[in-house]
């Protein structure tokens, strides 16, 4: 295993195309993919590897991007090698062809059209005498575009604002009972509190101003005792901002006082809320803004559906949501808004853009050293917000404007 610390953040942004590639399965065409390999003292070492692209000749594989440092080291005169196979399940693919080239001599013949080469089998041309090549490979865009990393992002003065959510319905039971996750023992804690002070000290270190607004959901309010999905901790709707982590535990402590747990649990209201300055962001021209929802609930969901759509909806945003489950009821709703195991989808089958959930199951934290927890809530958080910004091309709002093509092809 060979390692190398990435300090150059240039990536290549690629679009690929191939025509007339030579037919290499018996029955049907080729199922070709690409390989693009840096030059290295040890020999050629794989950067990039495309998705296969079934049964076709003339494929058109979907653009990807590769750092700079895995391509050529940083260094556009060196050459790059691209490899072409035909895909086969047995893991013996075969070769089509190959050519070599240069990032600059890449870049300045895709400046005006597509730059093309021929797709060459040195062992085919020795054998055959009229051969020509084995296809030939376009390359439609190679760009050199500057990545930022999460670092850059907040050391250039972007806002990451938390907005804190908790449940109140019934589900937790009642508070005056030993049993409720919400019930406050004489040692002055509960779950929901060693929650909010565990996952606070984590995220308020990114929060510049440390004013977190701090809703609660699914209980009845004073004074007409209806039922809220989305009311001010510190129940001042114009003001629902608590100073510091202090300050959400003491409004939640003084707010479980004076609300009655109900239900249902629904979590779209408070999605939908926060997804309101997520939205009013997207007219930033800079990275200025990113907004990230922190909802601590004991599981139990009812407007699933809607959840769905809210979170679809604002996988658009600039936003992240994190669950944090208290208690050991059953997560699996949890679990599968996390997206991990695949995409997110409304109920009428609308695909999210990006992952913006990570759960975290409380309990099997509980006993572990603070960074494990912190690990495990921040796990995805600064990929979701590079991964944001970078793919609207916004940059941080204290950067230098990056430079133009050719600029960026000298090297640093």
């Amino acid at each position: 295993i060979c390692a190398e610390e990435r300090t150059d953040n240039r990536v290549v942004a690629f679009e690929v195309a191939a025509r007339k590639l030579d037919k290499k399965d018996f029955f049907g065409k080729s199922d070709p993919f690409l390989e693009f390999l840096k030059q290295t003292e040890t020999g050629w070492q794989l950067a990039h590897r495309t998705e296969v692209v079934k049964n076709n000749l003339n494929p058109i594989w979907k653009p990807f991007r590769i750092p700079m440092q895995s391509l050529c080291g940083g260094d556009v005169e060196k050459s790059i090698k691209i490899d072409c196979y035909d895909y086969n399940n047995s893991g013996s693919h075969d070769f089509i062809g190959s050519f070599l080239a240069t990032l600059s001599q890449i870049q300045q013949a895709s400046q005006s059209y597509a730059a093309e080469y021929e797709c060459i089998n040195s062992k085919k041309k020795q054998k055959k005498k009229g051969y020509k090549n084995s296809g030939v490979i376009i390359i439609k865009q190679c760009k050199i575009v500057k990545e930022y990393t999460f670092l850059d992002y907040i050391m250039g003065g972007c806002q990451i604002n938390f907005t804190i959510a908790i449940d109140f319905t019934g589900s937790n039971g009642d508070p005056r009972s030993p049993m409720s996750l919400h019930y406050i023992n004489p040692q002055g804690c509960n779950e929901y509190l060693a929650a909010i002070w565990a996952v606070g000290n984590v995220i308020q270190d990114y929060d510049s101003d440390k004013m977190f607004p701090a809703f609660g959901f699914g209980a009845q309010v004073p004074p007409t005792w209806q039922v809220s999905h989305e009311f001010p901790l510190n129940f001042n709707p114009s003001d629902p901002f608590c100073a510091g982590i202090e300050g959400v535990a003491f409004a939640y402590q003084q707010c479980l006082l004076q609300v009655k747990l109900y239900g249902p649990t629904n979590f779209s209201p408070i999605i939908n809320h926060v997804a309101h300055f997520g939205r009013e962001a997207l007219q930033q021209q800079t990275a200025s803004q990113y907004f990230v929802l922190l909802i601590i609930t004991d599981g139990v969901i009812t407007d699933m559906d809607e959840t769905r759509t809210a979170i679809v909806n604002a996988s658009r945003l600039p936003m992240s949501i994190i669950i944090i489950g208290v208690g050991g009821a059953d997560f699996s709703a949890m679990e599968f808004l996390d997206g991990d195991d695949g995409i997110l989808r409304s109920a009428t089958g609308e695909a999210a853009m990006r992952d913006i959930v990570q759960f975290v199951p409380f309990r099997q934290f509980q006993n572990c050293p603070q960074e494990a927890l912190a690990q495990s809530v921040l796990a995805e958080v600064p990929g979701q917000v590079t991964g944001f910004f970078n793919t609207m091309g916004l940059r941080p709002p204290h950067s230098n404007p990056p430079p133009s093509d050719l600029q960026a092809s000298a090297p640093p």
